[in-house]
């Protein structure tokens, strides 16, 4: 038998100590890579874990999992871990992290306290930076991508980028978040905590499950993932590079809903997806797919009725707007619930 440790909630399952140090480290807020040292376990280990962790305990995210931590006496507000923190653990903590938004207009907190970013195109800079974090960005790049066609008249990236670093420095002005080189400028690693990261970690983690075969962990995920979105991505920022993010990041939200409603679907939660997915065919009237997946939806949920309607307004639109006739999936969904055939799972196309 595993050794446990009781949290203090009869409520919830009692966790192994590896899962309590788990839990602890969540708790105290660090970071994959953090708990990754701390632990002693591989980065990419991380998500998983704690994913695992947020089911076992019914929770819906790492917050939660926070106000658990404290609850349950494992974090003591003041003072940190209940018991010493590991060494790899004191070594990496920060006490200012910096955490950038992009999921929305750009917001960025130090500290926990949030940030003015000054005016759009400074902030533009700052979302290129975190958009390629991964690599030096040069100046070319930050003036190609922020204003196209017509460039600056004076010299105005390095203005904007000593703005950036000192309203992202830390308290103490020892520490600047943005790196500069003979190349150019990019984010120090690890040193900032960008939401779109945590974005594609719980893509990752949504596909795994899915493979794994736990369906409902990966609804959970993707649902997890989708809160992140607080409106239009980068709204407002300016340039050609925003506009392209934005593109991306709104089909990569598409497409984690798409993936999410499929599931429930999959699971027979038919009548839990049709709100959401009519919501995003009036949004999205001429796609084709998202039309089949509310069709599906909506037959099995009993509303036949309802499916055929959509398939006959989904043709007209296709029809007066773009000349078309409905694709073969439509066609062979329509076809399908006519005939009262199993539409359980997406009509095979050739």
């Amino acid at each position: 038998m595993p050794t446990t440790v009781a949290l203090g909630r009869p409520a919830h399952p009692q966790l192994t100590c590896q899962e309590s140090e788990l839990l602890r480290a969540v708790g105290c807020g660090l970071a994959d890579r953090e708990i990754a040292c701390a632990l002693s376990l591989p980065e990419s280990a991380v998500d998983v874990r704690v994913t695992g962790l947020l089911a076992k305990l019914g929770l819906r995210d790492r917050a939660a999992a926070i106000v658990l931590a404290f609850d349950s006496g494992l974090v003591v507000p003041g003072r940190g871990p209940r018991v010493p923190a590991l060494p790899a653990q004191r070594a990496t903590v920060r006490e200012h992290p910096v955490r950038i938004s992009l999921l929305g207009p750009l917001r960025a907190w130090r500290g926990g306290r949030p940030v003015d970013l000054g005016h759009l195109r400074q902030q533009a800079v700052l979302a290129r930076l975190a958009l390629c974090r991964d690599r030096t960005v040069s100046k070319d790049e930050l003036l190609d991508g922020i204003w196209g066609m017509e460039p600056p008249l004076t010299k105005v990236v390095p203005v904007y980028i000593y703005r950036l670093r000192k309203v992202l420095q830390a308290e103490s002005g020892t520490e600047s978040v943005i790196r500069h080189d003979r190349c150019g400028y990019r984010l120090v690693p690890g040193a900032v905590e960008v939401d779109v990261t945590r974005l594609e970690e719980l893509a990752d983690a949504a596909g795994a499950a899915e493979r794994a075969g736990d369906l409902t962990e990966a609804v959970r995920v993707c649902a997890q993932a989708q809160d992140l979105f607080r409106g239009e991505p980068l709204a407002g920022l300016p340039g050609p590079f925003a506009e392209l993010e934005r593109l991306r990041l709104a089909e990569h939200k598409t497409g984690l809903t798409l993936r999410k409603l499929n599931l429930q679907l999959r699971l027979g939660r038919h009548s839990e997806a049709v709100g959401e997915l009519s919501a995003l065919a009036a949004a999205r009237p001429l796609d084709e797919p998202v039309g089949a997946m509310l069709m599906r939806a909506l037959s099995l949920s009993g509303r036949q009725a309802d499916a055929l309607s959509v398939f006959e307004r989904t043709r007209r639109r296709l029809a007066d707007e773009l000349g078309v006739a409905p694709s073969r999936l439509l066609r062979r969904t329509h076809r399908a619930i006519m005939h009262g055939a199993d539409v359980g799972r997406p009509p095979a196309t050739p």
